[in-house]
C-alpha cells in the first residue's frame, strides 16, 4: 500500500518559497514526489537544476503552446541533450491552447506535432496541455503519436471526451478545480474516470484547491484533490492515494 501522494504537475520554479520549505510542507501533507513541467526555453534548464536538488523531484522538457512561435531546431537540440538526464521523465507540457489567442493555431499544431515526434524518438511520455482545443488535440495525438504514453494535464473536457481519451489508453490528471463548488463537469469526470487511468496534480502556483482557493497553490495541496475525489467516489482516501500514486510511478517510471 502506497501511503504517500505524488503531485504530477507543479511549477516549483514559479514559487517564491525556498525549496526546503516547499519540501518540508509536502512531507507534512504526505506528499513525497513532485514533477516540474517546462514551458519555455529559459525554464528547461531551470527545472532540471531544481530536480537535482532532491531525490524526490523530477522534471519535464517541453515548450508550452503559447510559446510555440519561439520553437527552433536549436531549442529542440537543447531539449534532446537535457533529456539524456535521468531526471527528465516526460516531454511537457506541450499541446494546444486556443483560449487566449487563436491567431497562430497552425503554428501551435506544427510545434505540437514536432514535440510528439521528439518524445517518440526518446521514448518519453507526453504531458498534454489542452485548453479549448479538444478535437484538434485528440486528432493530432491519434495521427502523430506512435509509442509515447499520454497524460492529459489539468483535464478540462467532458465525461464523454474523457472516455474517448481513456479508450486510447491515455491518462487523466485532475487538480484543484475538482474541489470548486461549481465545477460540476470536473466532479462528473472524477466520478467516472477509470481509477487505473487517474493521477493527481496541483498545477501550482495556479488553480489552488478549496480551502485555500484565492491563495498561491503548492504541491502539498494535492492532498485536498485526493480528499475531494475520494469523497466524490465514496471510497477511502487511502485507497485512492495508493492507486493514483502507483499510476504516477508507473507512467513516469519514477
Amino acid at each position: 500500500m502506497k501511503n504517500y501522494l505524488i503531485d504530477t504537475h507543479a511549477h516549483i520554479d514559479m514559487l517564491e518559497e525556498p525549496l526546503d520549505t516547499i519540501l518540508k510542507e509536502m512531507a507534512e501533507y504526505g506528499v513525497k514526489k513532485v514533477i516540474i513541467p517546462s514551458v519555455e526555453e529559459k525554464t528547461i534548464s531551470r527545472v532540471l537544476e531544481i530536480a537535482h536538488k532532491s531525490a524526490n523531484i523530477f522534471a519535464m522538457t517541453g515548450i508550452f503552446p503559447s510559446e510555440a512561435r519561439t520553437y527552433t531546431t536549436e531549442i529542440e537540440s537543447k531539449m534532446e541533450e537535457l533529456a539524456k538526464d535521468k531526471k527528465i521523465v516526460a516531454v511537457g507540457e506541450i499541446g494546444l491552447d486556443y483560449y487566449w489567442d487563436k491567431s497562430f493555431n497552425d503554428v501551435q499544431q506544427d510545434v505540437f506535432k514536432k514535440q510528439i515526434h521528439f518524445a517518440n524518438r526518446l521514448n518519453l511520455p507526453i504531458v498534454v496541455h489542452d485548453r479549448e482545443a479538444h478535437k484538434d488535440t485528440f486528432d493530432i495525438l491519434k495521427s502523430e503519436n506512435t509509442n509515447s504514453k499520454v497524460l492529459f494535464h489539468c483535464f478540462s473536457g467532458s465525461v464523454e471526451f474523457m472516455k474517448e481519451c481513456v479508450k486510447e489508453g491515455w491518462f487523466i490528471a485532475l487538480g484543484g478545480v475538482v474541489t470548486f463548488k461549481n465545477a460540476v463537469k470536473m466532479k462528473d469526470v472524477a466520478k467516472e474516470v477509470p481509477l487505473n487511468k487517474l493521477v493527481l496534480e496541483t498545477d501550482a502556483p495556479y488553480l489552488t484547491p478549496v480551502p485555500f482557493r484565492g491563495k498561491t497553490n503548492k504541491p502539498a495541496y494535492v492532498k485536498y484533490v485526493a480528499d475531494e475525489i475520494a469523497s466524490i467516489r465514496e471510497m477511502p482516501v487511502e485507497e485512492l492515494i495508493d492507486i493514483t500514486t502507483r499510476n504516477a510511478e508507473e507512467f513516469f517510471n519514477i
